[in-house]
């Protein structure tokens, strides 16, 4: 698959740009814990940049199927340069409102969607439909990412506490360009989809979702996780805040901590992929990366909780990969991008509301009954995926699935 120059490039681009965002993940809610001592707006800033992908990622679908996936790509990149760069360079001149603060962000979180989906409807392309060779695509992409969970929110830490917060978030632009420049030279494929049939008008993802026996059911169960997925893991620099003296390099460090268990976990989906069927696989991993978080409600140093993340980083390759591999080839190529945006929209529908709650529910409830409440949703969820998952039958290798 590497000596594939498009994906090879791809993968190269995702570590880049992606390092960058995990550095963010870290700088961007120290910048306002910092700068407001509110965990409260923390969160509000944090669930405002994913907003969009609720509000405006099934429109998104209908963009990435007119322009393509490069062209999307390319200009998701660009985009995000200045709208990044803006935040320091207004914090530094005094100019930096806490409204502005929020524009731009949600600025950012418009790219999100049709990055993503422009980015996954192209391994096809480059692979044919085989639902297990495209997951294993899916897999590759996941450890690119999950390197960057490593490396990113640790570098972000140091260089947080070395340089602050505004800095990091500048670098991050850098490295959207640097991601532009590689797409650019070097990715093929990605065309613009023809628009007939069934495939036409901006609903088109959430009919076939709405159809699909397989697709529909999961994506359902996608809100609950990812709704409290996404309040796990943003908690954690507000966890290091709190809990750990304020400490930034401990907020990264939990963060890598998730990525090397999620590396070891990218690497294992790869080989069981061709033991097991794609969604039993991942049935039963998403049950397992749910046991760890369990852990969080007790009150543990902070390396105890790193552990607990790197127990579930393990599994959740396992679980994306064969999901990934499931949307990108079901459906029909003419829609794909408008199903997978469809999916991200009605997945992120949780995101701003696990975001917004942390900071709240830590202030008023405490850290352990949080965690309780995040890990039984999480659990809650878990149970419904692997329950629509193993009532499946296997898919035929080598075929897509027909629609339905």
């Amino acid at each position: 698959m590497l000596r594939n120059r498009s994906l090879a490039a791809l993968l190269v681009a995702e570590l880049v740009s992606t390092t960058g965002i995990q550095m963010t993940f870290v700088a961007l809610p120290w910048f306002v814990l910092v700068t407001t001592g509110s965990l409260e707006r923390m969160s509000v800033v944090l669930a405002v940049e994913i907003l969009p992908v609720a509000l405006f990622g099934i429109p998104s679908g209908s963009v990435v199927a007119r322009l393509g996936g490069r062209r999307t790509l390319l200009l998701s990149d660009l985009a995000r340069v200045p709208l990044i760069g803006a935040v320091p360079v207004l914090h530094w001149t005094d100019r930096l409102s806490f409204p502005a603060l929020l524009a731009l962000v949600f600025a950012l979180g418009l790219f999100s969607a049709p990055y993503f989906a422009a980015q996954r409807t192209i391994v096809p392309e480059l692979f044919g439909d085989d639902e297990t060779v495209v997951a294993k695509a899916s897999a590759l992409f996941g450890g690119a990412t999950h390197v960057t969970i490593v490396i990113g929110p640790a570098v972000g830490g140091v260089l947080v506490a070395w340089l602050g917060s505004p800095a990091v978030l500048l670098l991050d632009g850098a490295t959207y360009l640097v991601a532009f420049v590689l797409v650019l030279v070097l990715v093929r494929g990605g065309a613009p989809q023809a628009q007939a049939g069934d495939a036409r008008g901006v609903l088109a993802g959430v009919r076939y979702l709405a159809r699909d026996p397989v697709l529909g059911p999961l994506t359902l169960t996608v809100v609950l996780l990812d709704g409290a997925a996404s309040a796990i893991f943003l908690s954690l620099p507000a966890l290091a805040f709190v809990r750990y003296h304020e400490s930034a390099q401990i907020a990264g460090w939990l963060f890598s901590f998730f990525g090397v268990g999620a590396i070891a976990g990218s690497a294992v989906a790869i080989k069981a992929l061709d033991l097991l069927p794609p969604l039993r696989l991942a049935a039963t991993a998403v049950v397992l990366s749910v046991v760890p978080l369990w852990a969080l409600v007790l009150e543990l140093p902070w390396y105890g909780v790193g552990g607990a993340m790197l127990v579930c980083g393990l599994f959740i390759p396992l679980v994306n990969a064969p999901a990934m591999g499931l949307l990108s080839t079901r459906p029909p190529q003419a829609v794909r991008a408008k199903v997978m945006t469809a999916v991200m929209t009605v997945s992120a529908l949780g995101g701003p509301a696990g975001r917004i709650v942390v900071g709240p529910l830590f202030e008023r409830w405490g850290i352990s009954a949080t965690y309780a409440a995040l890990a039984g949703a999480m659990t809650l969820g878990a149970l419904l995926f692997a329950a629509v998952a193993l009532a499946q039958p296997a898919p035929v290798s080598g075929a897509a699935a027909p629609s339905p």
